[in-house]
């Protein structure tokens, strides 16, 4: 893992590929379904099968990597206003607005919207379907996006409880495969975004 107090563009890249290499960890049990659903709806004019589905899978990646570089930063600027130890967390106050933020997103119709699309491979393949050399990787792109857009609030919860916290690791993966893939998981958004928001007011010093 990198330095606690690593700056600088080496710094950056060290926190960005720990990011990265904990979003690809965390989401995969989400994604698989759609990458499996993704690999028996790929059309004629495509490449054949494992090659067009490792663009999909691929152009989810991406739009991670992206996710990734911009909490690398944010968690770097962070480390450089000492309110942020990798191990503990931010103080409480910091910690406090994180989860309340997470909380809130629960109920943005955004999150409403992404949940819904991350529910629906099926129907996005239907309706947005590309054919062509780069067409796998344009739609693993757009349903990363997507999924970030459902995401990006929980995953950043990793800041308030310390970035490398393994439990909560594996505690946000699990709430992202139940939001995504149980056929309840839709009914969890609001009683999640309460115990965010307890989480948040509680924590208030």
């Amino acid at each position: 893992m990198p330095h606690a107090h690593a700056a600088g563009p080496g710094g950056f890249a060290a926190w960005t590929l720990m990011w990265f290499g904990m979003m690809a960890a965390m989401m995969a049990p989400a994604a698989w379904p759609w990458i499996r659903s993704f690999h028996r709806f790929r059309g004629p004019g495509s490449a054949p099968g494992i090659a067009t589905t490792g663009q999909f899978a691929g152009g989810y990646l991406v739009a991670w990597l992206g996710y990734s570089m911009a909490a690398a930063l944010l968690q770097q600027t962070l480390l450089s206003a000492g309110l942020l130890d990798p191990m503990a967390g931010t103080p409480s106050r910091v910690g406090a607005g994180l989860f309340l933020i997470a909380g809130l997103y629960q109920f943005a119709p955004l999150k409403r919207a992404c949940l819904t699309h991350c529910r629906s491979p099926f129907a996005y393949f239907l309706a947005r379907w590309q054919n062509g050399p780069a067409g796998g990787f344009r739609m693993g792109v757009g349903h990363g996006l997507y999924c970030i857009g459902c995401c990006w609030a929980l995953m950043a919860t990793a800041l308030a409880v310390g970035v490398m916290n393994v439990w909560w690791m594996a505690a946000l993966a699990a709430v992202a495969f139940l939001e995504q893939v149980m056929p309840w998981g839709h009914d969890l958004r609001r009683p999640l975004g309460v115990a965010l928001l307890a989480a948040g007011l509680s924590s208030i010093p």
